[in-house]
């Protein structure tokens, strides 16, 4: 008996002090954020995905009663930026401002990535659908419509170099998946980034790029660039005139919608509580009748879910982009 006692004065201690912890973890949870908060950005600044990041910084740091910092960590198609997430402290102080192609394609494209898209993140919330274009520069592909751009290579098999913002980029995925749902023969050069590959189409050291209808606005209405169909499976207000591809009709081109999103992610173990507070500020920012228009004047779409909702998006856009790296026969190291 006298042994039982000791042992209980012993644990005593112990016990308080894990109650003590128990009660500041909580306390932490339910004030926060009590610091500044940062997105980790994979891409460049001046990037599609660094233009939708900074429009809402503002409005999310308002929303929480705290600074947003965007930490840039580019390269390797937004894998740094996903490793240095994954290996963060799950406080929700350190995000990532992911994608469908760095939680998504990735998982598919390198064999040897040192995380997993799903099992190493917690999704919190998707912040917009993206609507990728064809865009071609007209004085090296003189077309003007979607059938005469498909016409034309394949009349010239391996002819013509196509731009993206990098290996396992959406704008790389997105003309992956449609030289092989049409049996096109194109040569892929990666870019750092946007402005570098756009750059490049503009210059005419490629011919085409699939980029986001945002990126290219600025080139379309200057008259350098020639828009021939847009990715999504519905028309894009902001560039009204141009057709879906699926509407062309050509085989090959049914249902086609290669569509991405962009969102946000915390590492895994993140409290539960503070992924939903996450969530009601993302949520809340992007439904802002301003920040609303601006991004429908790009030729995006705000897109809210719930964190579970979320999940689901996340694992499904995995699975289909895994079906489009295995029929383009791509793989990344």
């Amino acid at each position: 008996m006298l042994d039982l006692f000791k042992n209980a004065r012993r644990a005593a201690p112990v016990l308080a002090a894990c109650l003590a912890l128990g009660a500041a973890a909580a306390h932490a949870e339910a004030n926060w954020p009590t610091k500044p908060v940062t997105l980790i950005m994979g891409f460049p600044a001046g990037s599609g995905v660094d233009v939708v990041a900074r429009a809402i910084q503002d409005p999310l740091s308002k929303s929480l009663g705290q600074p947003v910092i965007i930490d840039y960590k580019s390269g390797a198609a937004g894998n740094i930026a996903s490793e240095y997430v994954a290996r963060a402290k799950a406080d929700g102080y350190t995000l990532s401002f992911g994608t469908a192609a760095t939680h998504g394609s990735n998982a598919a494209l390198y064999k040897k990535l040192p995380f997993d898209v799903e099992a190493d993140f917690v999704p919190v919330a998707p912040v917009l659908d993206v609507s990728n274009v064809l865009t071609i520069n007209p004085s090296v592909m003189p077309v003007k419509t979607f059938k005469e751009f498909v016409d034309l290579v394949k009349a010239n098999p391996g002819k013509y170099n196509y731009a993206s913002t990098g290996n396992g980029a959406g704008t790389h995925m997105a003309f992956a998946e449609l030289n092989s749902r049409l049996g096109l023969d194109m040569v892929h050069v990666p870019y750092k980034g946007g402005p570098e590959a756009l750059t490049a189409v503009v210059r005419g050291e490629t011919c085409c790029i699939m980029n986001q209808v945002q990126t290219v606005l600025p080139q379309y209405k200057a008259g350098t660039v020639r828009l021939l169909a847009v990715t999504t499976a519905k028309p894009v207000a902001a560039v009204s005139e141009v057709p879906t591809i699926a509407s062309t009709g050509l085989p090959g081109t049914k249902g086609f919608d290669s569509s991405i999103w962009f969102g946000v992610f915390a590492p895994k173990g993140t409290d539960p509580a503070i992924v939903d507070k996450l969530n009601a500020a993302i949520s809340a920012a992007v439904q802002q009748p301003e920040v609303r228009a601006r991004f429908e004047s790009q030729g995006n779409s705000i897109r809210v879910e719930t964190p579970a909702q979320f999940k689901q998006t996340v694992h499904d856009n995995r699975a289909k982009w895994a079906e489009v790296v295995k029929a383009a026969n791509i793989e990344l190291n």
